[in-house]
Order: structure tokens, then C-alpha cells, then sequence
């Protein structure tokens, strides 16, 4: 398996965002050459020797450089996982291709147009939601697989035929807070929420499903600039809710959390929020012990089983450091290699085929990629923090089942 990475950026020492997204939840053409197929059958499967070349599109740079370098880091374990350390599958090699996309739609778009051009018919990537959706057209335009990554938005499922998710999507993360209520029918739920578009998306979302849920869904949303949060927590306790969504991120995430372990709001209510990777967790403090976090993933959170093992060993033994988004990269590789070796090397149609439906063994137990919407079903987990600060590290307390926080079906659009 042979890598190419353009520019130098990649070798760069990437710190952890200590307060991004600590508390929230919706984390945040030209046409193909197709010289690679020209020697290939049909469906590109029977033929050898063909080189896959990937293109692996991600935040190697920016402010989700973190969570991109997770991603990176899984993809490469989840590629030497997937062909058993030989870099083939089915006698093709895989060959990849980082581009750095810095978290901005017009870098992501220019170096996917750039690759396709030469002749690339798998993309991978995409740590930033607003990127996967301007990728994701690009991919059915010009008829190229397509697996998003850690971004989250509910939109890239079923966008289109081309494209599929390694990661999970918002409307798990939210059915994972409502198993929490142990059911949303006549409770009572407040999101606590910045006043920003991320907030308000939040509380849309929390309306939509729990809502929809028949819970009765109210909001307290402070401005941007607030720095004295104390007043909003009093007003969250003044509501009494049966369960408090609290979707916060930036650098007054701590002042936040301070404000309501004073106010005693875990205490009168049920207190939800996604965790973040392990350089949010410090920045609960007191209120950390009080909280329960809906959680994609934290190492461990798979109980074990053999493929977490072996993403957690490979990533370590590279020198990384395993992570909130390290499975979605390791996925990802699992979800192309099989579209290779059940599919085809050169056409993404019977990639995508080969696609839809699998179930599979992945970093976080069974999962399964729903045929009709490219959806990917997968178990989710509700965790507690123990230790303050640097001690500060999650538990497992129940594993959702990937049927249970599945996501409403829709058709993919062609």
C-alpha cells in the first residue's frame, strides 16, 4: 500500500481543540479520465493488478485539524485491517492520496475536481459537515464513490447513490439522549444552546425527534458573546425539565458548565450532552461526575471486541493517539475495500452496489450500511465522566443498539 500526501502540512504537530464542540452535538465538475478502467471487464472485477487510487480529502490543517488527524490515523490501521497488512485486495493495490482540505468547501471541491480528473473513482473524507455537502454532488455528477466521514449532518444520507458515511449522524446522537428519558412521550426537554446557527439547528433537531417523540420540547438560548451564563442557567432550573440538552461550543464552554453545577441544575434534572474527544473532558469540571454524555465512540466503548482491538493497537503502534473520530477513518477503509473485492476496482456503480446492505464487524460492534439511504446503522453509547481535569476520563454505562437509533429511512436521490 503505497501513500502520497501533497505539501508538507501533514507532518505538522496538531494540538486538540480543548473546547470544540465539547458539548455539542451536531459536530460541527469536471468529469472522470477513467484511464484506470480502460484495461479493465465491465465491472472492473474480474481483471488484476489494477491500482485503486483513493483520495482522501480531509482537515489535515484548520480548526478540526484534530479531529481530521483521528481520521487519518484510522484510515490508514482500518487499510492495513482490511487487506491483512498486504495493501491488495483481489489482486489490486491501494494506493492513497491525502489532500488537505482545511475545513473550507472550495479547497475540498477544487482537490476533488483536481483527482478526478486524473482518473480517481474513490474519495474519502470530510471531518467538516458543510464540506461533505458540497462533495457529496460532486461525487454523483461525476460518478465516483464517495465515503464521508466524521461529518455529521442528517443531509448526506440518502443525497445520493454515490455517496455513504462512515461515521454516525446527528439524529443517532439525539436518539441516543432520548433513550435516556426512557421514552420522550410527555416529558419535558429544554435545550440550552448558544443563539447562533449551530444552536438553533440543535434545537430543531431536538424538536424534530423527541419531539416527534411526543416529549414537549422548550429552549434557553444565550447570545454568542455572553460571558456571565449564570442567568441562564437559573432559567433552565427555573423550567423544570425532565431533561436538559445542552449543544455548547467555544471558549466559554468551562464558564458554562460552572454556572450550572452552581445553580444546581444536575441535580434537579437529567443532564445531557455529546462527549467530545479527550481534550474536552477536563473542561466539565465539578459538573463531569453529573452528566451523561451521549457518546459516538471513546476507546474502549466497544467492549473490546477484536477489530476495536486491532484499530487501538495499530493506531498506537504508529505513534497516534486513538480517539473520538478515529473509527470513522477506520471504517471508511473497511467500507472501500469491501466495495473492491465484492464490487469492482474501476466502477463505482458496482462499488456502490456491493455497498448496500452489508453488514460487517466494525470498531464499534455490529454495523450495517441500510441499502435504501446508504444510512449507516451502527450501536451508540451513553457514558460518565470520573476523575476532574487531567484525571477526567469517560465509562460505558449502556450500549444502544444500532436498530434502536437507527435514522428514518429515506430514498437515496439518484
Amino acid at each position: 500500500m503505497r501513500r502520497r500526501a501533497t505539501g508538507t502540512a501533514h507532518r505538522r504537530s496538531l494540538s486538540a481543540l480543548a473546547t470544540l464542540a465539547a458539548a455539542g452535538v451536531l459536530l460541527t465538475g469536471c468529469t472522470a479520465a477513467g484511464k484506470a478502467g480502460e484495461a479493465d471487464t465491465a465491472s472492473g472485477k474480474g481483471a488484476k493488478d489494477q491500482t485503486v487510487d483513493v483520495g482522501l480529502v480531509y482537515s489535515r490543517t484548520g480548526l478540526l485539524a484534530a479531529y481530521g488527524k483521528q481520521y487519518r490515523d484510522g484510515f490508514m490501521a482500518g487499510l492495513d485491517y482490511a487487506t491483512k497488512g498486504t495493501g491488495k485486495v483481489a489482486g489490486h493495490r491501494i494506493e492513497v492520496t491525502e489532500q488537505d482540505d482545511a475545513g473550507d468547501p472550495g479547497k475540498a471541491v477544487a482537490a476533488a475536481k483536481n483527482l478526478i480528473g486524473k482518473g480517481y473513482k474513490v474519495l474519502a473524507g470530510t471531518t467538516d459537515s458543510g464540506v461533505a455537502l458540497q462533495m457529496a454532488p460532486l461525487a454523483a455528477q461525476n460518478k465516483v464513490l464517495y465515503v464521508s466521514g466524521p461529518a455529521a449532518t442528517d443531509a448526506v444520507t440518502g443525497i445520493n447513490a454515490y455517496t455513504f458515511r462512515s461515521g454516525r449522524q446527528s439524529y443517532q446522537d439525539i436518539l441516543t439522549a432520548g433513550a435516556m428519558l426512557g421514552g420522550a412521550k410527555g416529558k419535558k426537554v429544554t435545550v440550552l444552546a448558544q443563539d447562533s446557527t449551530f444552536g438553533q439547528a440543535n434545537v430543531a433537531a431536538v424538536k424534530a425527534v423527541l419531539g416527534g417523540q411526543g416529549a414537549k420540547v422548550g429552549s434557553v438560548l444565550a447570545p454568542p458573546s455572553a460571558t456571565d451564563l449564570t442567568p441562564f442557567a437559573r432559567q433552565v432550573k427555573a423550567a423544570g425539565p425532565d431533561l436538559v440538552f445542552v449543544a455548547w461550543a467555544g471558549s466559554t464552554t468551562p464558564a458554562l458548565w460552572t454556572a450550572l453545577d452552581q445553580q444546581g441544575v444536575p441535580s434537579a434534572s437529567k443532564v445531557v450532552t455529546g462527549l467530545a474527544g479527550t481534550a474536552s473532558y477536563p473542561v466539565f469540571g465539578a459538573a463531569g461526575s453529573k452528566v451523561s454524555f451521549l457518546a459516538h465512540y471513546f476507546p474502549g466503548a466497544g467492549g473490546g471486541n477484536a477489530v476495536e482491538k486491532a484499530m487501538l493497537d495499530a493506531v498506537a503502534k504508529a505513534g497516534g493517539t486513538p480517539d473520538l473520530f478515529t473509527p470513522d477513518g477506520f471504517t471508511a477503509a473497511q467500507m472501500i475495500v469491501h466495495a473492491v473485492e465484492e464490487g469492482s476496482a474501476t466502477d463505482p456503480a458496482a462499488m456502490a452496489k456491493a455497498l448496500e446492505g452489508w453488514s460487517f464487524d466494525g470498531v464499534k460492534g455490529r454495523e450495517q450500511v441500510r441499502a435504501g439511504d446508504h444510512a449507516l446503522l451502527q450501536p451508540m453509547f451513553v457514558a460518565k465522566l470520573t476523575g476532574k481535569g487531567a484525571t477526567a476520563k469517560p465509562e460505558l454505562v449502556t450500549t444502544e443498539p444500532m436498530d434502536k437509533v437507527a435514522p428514518p429511512a429515506k430514498p437515496s436521490a439518484g
